[in-house]
């Protein structure tokens, strides 16, 4: 098996897909393990208007782009006012995620904005380290998306900071 990671572009999103990462859906995160996701969630969304969710799947079919895509769409991402929503979508029966960006983030900034936040999670899925991977993924996300999208007075939360789980 290769250790360099495969991933492909999704034609209107910089989404990232990482194949033959190592880890189980059984049991993938604890009570503690969501709370420090949801608090890396919030403390990220202080920095910047960009809203950020992670959801958990089960499986899904044809592609992990196209099941991104749908569950982004199925959560209302693509309603946000500035549309600079990103889904951060695991797949652990798979051992795949992908890191979606809605549209308007994708008009300002370069294909290769996730590559960074796509590396620091899988270096630390690989060691086993998923919830700490996903918390320093998402803070590396509030940073980035606080360069185009920066926290302003009045701001509001405009999405749920809960992770959401598939069928």
């Amino acid at each position: 098996m290769n250790d360099e990671p495969a991933f492909r572009r999704a034609p209107r999103h910089s989404s990232l897909i990482i194949h033959h990462s190592p880890f189980q859906m059984i049991d993938f995160f604890t009570k503690e393990d969501e709370q420090r996701i949801i608090a890396a969630i919030k403390e990220a969304e202080r920095q910047t208007s960009g809203e950020i969710r992670v959801h958990l799947e089960r499986n899904y079919e044809g592609s992990i782009t196209g099941a991104a895509s749908r569950t982004f769409h199925k959560l209302k991402m693509d309603r946000t006012e500035l549309h600079n929503g990103v889904l951060i979508f695991i797949v652990p029966s798979k051992h795949e995620f992908a890191i979606y960006g809605d549209q308007g983030i994708n008009q300002k900034v370069p294909s290769h904005f996730w590559e960074d936040v796509r590396d620091v999670m899988q270096q630390n899925f690989r060691q086993g380290k998923f919830a700490e991977g996903v918390c320093l993924g998402i803070q590396l996300a509030g940073e980035k998306l606080r360069e185009h999208f920066p926290w302003e007075k009045g701001d509001k939360n405009e999405l749920s900071d809960e992770i959401s789980y598939g069928r």
